[in-house]
């Protein structure tokens, strides 16, 4: 009998990418950053305990560059989670299914939370110096 080199089962590279993969995949990982979001969160809140010269070095690492990239992207996945969130609630409820709707809902996903991390930003800005 000859091997087949094919899969046994379907696969992320067989499909042809759609919305509702993209925004599945994406709602995992802004789990999985939002955990690590928690872990920096930690950091910090041990850092203020922990007396002035430990606040200053989460203050320069967080106040960085690459700190408000972070920042940024966990405000973003945070906004994101959320938002898809609560669509799957609506899809717990029945709600949602038919095609157009699910298009809507993930299109406006997608800019609701881009519209709420920028709305996030000019607050923080216009608000006081980021962490």
């Amino acid at each position: 009998m000859a091997t087949d080199n094919r899969p046994l089962s379907p696969h992320i590279g067989i499909y042809r990418w759609q919305i509702s993969m993209v925004m599945s995949i994406l709602h995992r990982l802004t789990g999985v950053w939002l955990s690590l979001g928690t872990v920096a969160l930690i950091y910090w809140l041990i850092a203020v305990a922990a007396g002035p010269d430990a606040y200053a070095a989460a203050h320069t690492l967080f106040g960085s560059w690459f700190g408000q990239i972070l920042m940024w992207t966990w405000a973003f996945s945070l906004f994101y989670h959320l938002c898809n969130g609560i669509r799957h609630l609506f899809w717990d409820a029945g709600q949602g299914f038919e095609i157009r709707t699910f298009y809507i809902s993930g299109y406006g996903v997608w800019i609701i939370s881009t519209v709420l991390t920028v709305l996030a930003i000019l607050f923080v800005y216009m608000h006081g110096s980021p962490p």
